[in-house]
């Protein structure tokens, strides 16, 4: 048994012999991190034709309300509840037969004034009698012309007529009913319906911009101050006919800050009916030269603005500010900051930061569709 010196005694031996042991012992150099893999859309310049979506409603051309300007009952009426009706067709008789008594008791007040007039008129001559009395008997005749005119418009009048073309809808008032002059209520309204106006609703902000793009050509021009525009219907079918916006409102509504813009589409057909829902599209400019880029690939920074990474030439992961004008379906259409060419990180952007060195790969995020030229018709988006 050894003793407590001799223990002692190997404990620096022990300890010098590991020193010497760790000391030989080479430390395994580190490995660089390797260059992270990220996916990449090459960008094509590419033919485009923008277009603008705008919702609204339809509303007629023009609308008459039919309302009596005599007062009587309405002994027949002359025309089919929802057919079309010309400018002057009768729609209504009144009864006229206390307006032909008036008529005919004016026809005999005149006659018999234009009697004593022409007489005192001889008779003024001779001083038979006095001037005053001929101005009188003048002034009588005078008087009951006016009153025999209004006992022919009256009798006129009792003949409903339509102040328009256009459809007539139906009837508010049946025969034997009693009409006034001058009531609220009107007896049937007329709408015209070829041509028909489209009203949309815009915020006036948008709407600045839409005068912008009429005025750089961007927008097709349809005559001074008003753009080209198609129509989509409620089915989703497309309208055969162009219409043309006109930018004719000068007063914004303070409640809402929008304005409402009016377009204007013939409608021989009349499929288009008051109150209907369509969407009003904008034919833009075609752009040959586009860059789309797909969303993937576009971020925004702390100040808003639209930003995307690209492989540059030497590999590395390099950030680019971008002026993104609008999206079109699953892409954005690019005006600066990319160009064709640029490979755009659509894939693995998580992984890497300005600068970085990368390994660029296809896409596999992005649809076959968002790489290949978008067709010459355009695409449709929101600004």
């Amino acid at each position: 048994m050894r003793s407590p010196y001799a223990m002692r005694a190997l404990v620096p031996a022990l300890a010098a012999a590991l020193v010497l042991v760790g000391c030989g012992k080479q430390e395994a150099p580190k490995q660089a991190p390797s260059a992270p893999q990220v996916g990449v859309v090459t960008l094509q310049a590419q033919p485009y034709a923008s277009t603008f979506e705008l919702p609204g409603r339809t509303s007629a051309f023009r609308i008459a309300e039919v309302r009596p300007q005599v007062s009587g009952i309405i002994l027949k009426r002359l025309f089919k509840e929802g057919s079309e009706v010309k400018v002057n067709d009768q729609l209504y008789q009144i009864d006229p037969a206390t307006y032909q008594a008036t008529l005919k008791s004016a026809e005999a007040t005149l006659a018999s004034a234009r009697s004593r007039s022409d007489r005192y008129k001889a008779l003024v001559a001779d001083q038979a009698v006095s001037r005053q009395d001929y101005d009188e008997a003048r002034a009588a005749t005078l008087e009951a012309e006016a009153a025999l005119e209004q006992a022919r418009i009256n009798v006129r009048y009792t003949k409903v007529l339509a102040p328009i073309s256009g459809r007539i809808g139906r009837s508010m008032v049946t025969e034997g009913a009693l009409v006034n002059t001058g009531q609220a209520d009107a007896m049937a309204i007329i709408q015209q319906l070829d041509p028909i106006y489209v009203d949309v609703t815009q915020a006036s902000k948008q709407m600045l911009q839409l005068r912008r793009d009429l005025d750089s050509g961007q927008l097709q021009k349809a005559g001074e101050n008003a753009a080209k525009v198609t129509l989509t219907l409620e089915d989703g079918s497309t309208y055969g006919h162009e219409g043309k916006l006109e930018f004719s409102e000068v007063s914004v509504d303070e409640g809402t800050g929008s304005v409402t813009l009016r377009a204007v589409f013939p409608n021989p057909d009349h499929t288009l009916l008051p109150g209907m829902f369509v969407h009003a599209e904008l034919v833009g400019g075609v752009r040959s030269q586009a860059i789309l880029v797909p969303q993937q690939g576009v971020t925004r920074n702390t100040k808003g603005q639209a930003t995307a990474m690209v492989v540059n030439a030497e590999n590395k992961a390099e950030l680019r500010v971008l002026k993104a004008d609008r999206a079109v379906g699953s892409q954005w259409l690019v005006s600066e900051g990319l160009a064709a060419g640029d490979r755009v990180i659509t894939e693995g952007l998580q992984y890497v930061h300005p600068g970085a060195e990368v390994k660029a790969g296809p896409a596999s995020n992005v649809q076959g569709d968002s790489a290949k030229p978008a067709p010459d018709n355009g695409a449709q988006g929101q600004q």
